[in-house]
């Protein structure tokens, strides 16, 4: 779920890395969901792995926008004017938008006769990193072109400024301001209503999460800088002591006894509840970069490093087989033994999966190379 581009070194492998933690978050949470029975999900392990699924959409969205900020860095060092970056950003953004509408229809035609047809207009996670890389690309573009000195500088400062307006906004978007004015396919995206009358916590609109695609893009300005790049050690203490500043200030904020919204829920709306996430981010960052730098990240094979080069392709898959027609159990109806097993299947699954298209990579272009070779006398 990133630019292709960016691809794992020894300096970014950090990034692939929790890339790959967020798909293990993502697989437990999915496998629970979907396979418990009602009466293992009044479980507290039921709860604590449903607690862990609030960070993967939070994760994919934090790293696509420090993608976004390193690619946006290597187009200004090749000297392409703003109006070049924004296209390329926005033009990327586009596809990964696109690819999420096909993952709808994928999903809708396997569910032929028991899916909603409501469901080919289902806000899901790829639509909403795609539609973040296109804000984020005009967002680029605008500051660019009114910017002429420190330019990343001033794109820093502008997504921290967005993640936080789109943290304020959320809650009456989703309560008092309603537009309702918008048919609820559009509406949704707003706020997430879907086609039910009000909106929804299990889907992934705008309001909120764009914005952690923005403060990845504002962290990963920093990181990307002359300075972040030559005292990088300083840089990341510096992004962890942030996180922890980010969680005490979310933390006081939401003990005050006065509230700025009419309506205020902490879970789905509340910035308090943004910025502690965006804290937990900063720290699971800095501390991701150190286990990969001076910890086990590297030694030898990692898991999580390949899950995270192919993180688009797991995500793609491994719903039909946890959610799907082609489940690999039944669902609703397991105990925590047998799900877990089947948590254990899935990953193992998807890890194979995983290392077969890093190996296959590029052998179909090899192929095609092969054939298009003249034939000797």
């Amino acid at each position: 779920m990133s630019y292709s581009s960016v691809r794992s070194s020894s300096r970014l492998a950090y990034i692939d890395w929790m890339r790959g933690l967020a798909c293990v978050l993502m697989f437990q949470t999915h496998c629970y969901d979907s396979w418990l029975s009602a009466e293992a999900r009044k479980s507290t392990f039921f709860m604590w792995s449903q607690l862990g699924g609030t960070l993967p959409a939070p994760l994919f969205l934090f790293l696509a926008g420090i993608s976004f900020a390193l690619v946006v860095d290597k187009l200004r060092q090749k000297d392409l004017m703003a109006s070049q970056i924004a296209r390329t950003t926005i033009r990327r953004g586009a596809e990964i938008f696109g690819l999420g509408l096909l993952f709808r229809v994928q999903e809708y035609l396997i569910a032929w006769g028991w899916a909603p047809w409501s469901d080919l207009f289902r806000v899901d996670i790829l639509n909403t990193i795609g539609i973040s890389m296109m804000l984020m690309g005009v967002n680029c573009g605008i500051v660019f072109w009114i910017a002429r000195s420190h330019q990343a500088v001033a794109l820093a400062g502008a997504a921290a400024a967005i993640a936080l307006a789109i943290a304020l906004m959320t809650p009456p978007l989703w309560t008092t301001w309603r537009p309702h004015w918008l048919p609820w396919p559009l509406e949704s995206y707003i706020n997430g209503v879907h086609n039910l009358g009000e909106p929804q916590p299990w889907l992934f609109p705008i309001f909120p999460w764009a914005g952690f695609a923005f403060a990845g893009l504002a962290i990963g300005l920093f990181l990307s800088s002359g300075w972040g790049r030559s005292h990088s050690s300083r840089t990341f203490a510096l992004v962890a002591g942030g996180g922890v500043a980010l969680i005490y200030l979310a933390r006081w904020f939401d003990a005050r006894p006065w509230q700025l919204y009419p309506v205020y829920d902490y879970w789905h709306t509340s910035p308090n509840f943004f910025l502690v996430r965006v804290g937990l981010l900063l720290i699971i960052l800095s501390a991701v970069y150190a286990w990969c730098r001076w910890g086990a990240g590297q030694w030898g094979f990692s898991p999580l490093i390949q899950l995270g080069q192919t993180s688009l392709l797991v995500y793609w898959v491994h719903i039909e087989f946890v959610y799907g027609r082609f489940s690999i159990l039944p669902k609703r109806a397991q105990d925590i033994r047998t799900a877990s097993f089947g948590l254990l299947a899935i990953f193992l699954s998807m890890l194979f999966l995983s290392l077969m298209r890093t190996k296959l990579k590029g052998r179909g272009t090899a192929v095609l190379a092969w054939f298009r070779k003249p034939v000797s006398a």
